[in-house]
């Protein structure tokens, strides 16, 4: 059925096929159809509908042509500032790990093997260690994982303790960038600096000090429970704020904060391989694979000493890690491979000793396990 509209109330009403005339619902005036006028208005009619129906057409041939230039089976990323759902959920108990690597996209300090390092290492939990998949939280750049933002990582780390109870065993690793900075608490640290982790957007919204990360995962933890970090960046050693460090002797060295804070624990343990000591830098490098792949030098080195020996059937110690760290790096040195872009960029040798760190002393024989 047609339409008509009153020019003076302006409201449309119905018009039959053979009507003379309508009244108007809206002013009640009575308009006389002549047959022209009729013709006229369903000719007006028609044109409406024809318009209406051209303007859907070109709605949808441009709909077609973005649905072209779109990549195919396109999904909309997670916003980079909310921290995904899964980070909310309740960790099963007994084994978990947060497993956090970033590449820096696009960005001018961009890493090339962190993608490589996250694979890896989730690979060696879960292959190697038996650690659930669905305990396995990755914050990656890489593979639709959520985002390593600074909310998400802070939301991670929260994630990694809720709810732990005696017998669980946590893992923290982080592949990434990490600076330095002023103490923010005169006394916190030995040597006046705090350590940094660097989320994907650190520029926009800041770096993760380690007075935070100490909080966050090493301060709840209660008895029986047992973290393990392993941290592949630049300024690391003491990154957890631990208070006891290992030298290469296996002798440990306080390293309580001269302003007395306590740093422990609520009964639980803490252990961190670092990288590298405060004062150093940390080396991506293809010289540990075999197809030149870029991978972080610690990462592939602390991997590579816990595969040998299980390849071996014998059980490794805290003490062998390192030992396998601190040669292989040691060996890479020399070659100038691993350290070449390094002292171009600074002008001096710079060498990578991984550390490792506790909430306590233990003897460094003892068989590594997670």
């Amino acid at each position: 059925m047609e339409a008509l509209s009153c020019k003076r109330s302006k409201q449309t009403s119905s018009l039959p096929p053979s009507a003379q005339s309508i009244r108007c619902l809206g002013c009640q005036t009575l308009h006389s159809l002549s047959t022209a006028t009729g013709d006229a208005a369903r000719s007006t009619t028609q044109e409406f509908r024809l318009d209406i129906s051209k303007k859907k057409t070109e709605a949808k041939d441009l709909c077609r042509s973005l649905r072209r230039k779109l990549p195919f089976n396109t999904t909309t990323p997670p916003p980079q500032n909310t921290p995904c759902a899964s980070l909310r959920g309740e960790p099963r108990p007994g084994r978990r790990a947060l497993v956090c690597g970033v590449s820096y996209k696009k960005q001018k300090h961009e890493l090339k093997g962190s993608a490589l390092d996250v694979s890896k290492m989730s690979a060696l939990l879960l292959d190697n260690f038996r650690f659930p998949q669905e305990s396995v939280l990755v914050l990656a750049e890489e593979d639709g994982h959520p985002p390593p933002t600074r909310e998400n990582i802070e939301e991670g780390l929260r994630w990694l303790v809720r709810g732990i109870r005696p017998g669980d065993s946590l893992v923290f690793y982080f592949s990434g960038h990490g600076k330095r900075q002023r103490e923010e608490v005169a006394g916190d640290e030995i040597d006046g600096f705090d350590e940094t982790i660097c989320p994907v957007d650190f520029e926009e919204n800041g770096m993760i000090v380690d007075n935070f990360i100490n909080r966050a995962i090493v301060r709840p933890l209660v008895p029986g429970v047992t973290l393990h970090a392993i941290i592949d960046s630049c300024h690391s050693g003491t990154i957890l704020d631990l208070p006891y460090v290992c030298d290469a002797r296996g002798e440990w060295e306080d390293n309580s904060p001269p302003s007395g804070a306590y740093k422990g624990t609520k009964g639980g343990k803490a252990i961190c391989f670092s990288a590298c000591e405060d004062f150093q830098l940390a080396a991506d490098t293809t010289l540990f694979s075999s197809d030149k792949e870029m991978t972080g030098a610690m990462t592939i080195t602390f991997i590579n000493a816990i595969k040998e020996s299980q390849e071996r059937n014998e059980k490794i110690s805290y003490k062998g890690i390192m030992d396998a760290m601190r040669h292989s790096i040691k060996q890479a040195g020399k070659s100038g491979g691993i350290f070449a872009g390094i002292r171009r960029r600074f002008h001096r040798r710079i060498l990578q000793d991984p550390l490792l760190s506790s909430t306590e002393k233990f003897n460094t024989s003892t068989h590594f396990s997670l």
